[in-house]
């Protein structure tokens, strides 16, 4: 199984660096006046996340499998690695956010001349991607660079449990499934009872906070300047979630176990 953990490590790992890496290009798109293209272009991202869970989701749910055949198996231990390969895929994207918020304002102008993604798609030359090295740029992370951005601490914890609930979501249900064998259908399709409290969260708090700090950026171009590091925050804060999430993780099995029993 070692070799299917491998896999699921690693597309996990893409599917929250391509989720977090949203900020960039949003970023990308206030810097370029181009916001509205930006988020079309969101769809690139949502493609390569989306094929990710196209395999990452049933090798996961093999491990629950798995276990059933072997007591021995270390159950509990991969789905924990499962959870740390979305904390490795979104501090990846802190890292990459500075140098694919560059490429990304690059892809918007391209985008413009082209008039089409498949145009653009078609464009594309070898030797433009190999000059994508051109664009690395080093990230920087000093704490005095956000005390005075104007976000509320409440608006940061809030982040950090949303990505906590997403990101036990589906992994707590599986083992929910793992715990209660006789109802091991009904729990696998209960990750909504905690995506659930992260939707709403998301919805209300979230959601709005981050269109008006975006358009904020747009119509003034010196709070714009603060952006970057306003998303660089949020991802920071994200990170943090997919840490708690390991705390959370079992509470949250056993809160899907214990209601699909009432069910």
């Amino acid at each position: 199984m070692e070799k299917y953990l491998i896999v699921t490590f690693f597309l996990t790992m893409i599917i929250h660096t391509c989720e977090t890496l949203s900020y960039s290009l949003r970023f990308a798109g206030v810097k370029t006046g181009k916001i509205a293209v930006a988020l079309s272009l969101t769809g690139i991202l949502v493609l390569v996340s989306r094929t990710a869970n196209l395999v990452q989701a049933p090798l996961t749910a093999k491990f629950i499998d798995y276990a059933r055949v072997d007591a021995s198996f270390e159950l509990l231990r991969y789905l924990r690695i499962i959870i740390l390969s979305s904390s490795t895929g979104t501090l990846l994207a802190i890292v990459l956010f500075p140098t694919f918020v560059l490429l990304w304002g690059r892809v918007i102008s391209k985008l413009e001349v082209a008039g089409s993604l498949p145009k653009l798609l078609a464009s594309v030359t070898l030797g433009q991607i190999k000059n994508t090295r051109h664009y690395w740029r080093k990230p920087s992370l000093r704490w005095r660079q956000f005390r005075y951005l104007g976000v509320s601490n409440r608006f940061i914890i809030i982040n950090v449990f949303i990505t906590a609930f997403y990101t036990v979501g589906v992994l707590s249900s599986l083992y929910a499934a793992h715990l209660v064998p006789n109802l091991s259908t009904t729990a696998s399709q209960a990750s909504g009872l905690i995506n659930g409290i992260a939707t709403i969260l998301l919805t209300i708090f979230i959601d709005p906070q981050v269109g008006l700090i975006t358009d904020k950026a747009i119509n003034d171009r010196k709070y714009s300047d603060q952006l970057g590091k306003i998303f660089t925050l949020l991802m920071v804060s994200r990170f943090f979630g997919t840490m708690l999430a390991q705390l959370l993780f079992l509470p949250a099995a056993y809160f899907i176990s214990a209601v699909v029993k009432l069910i």
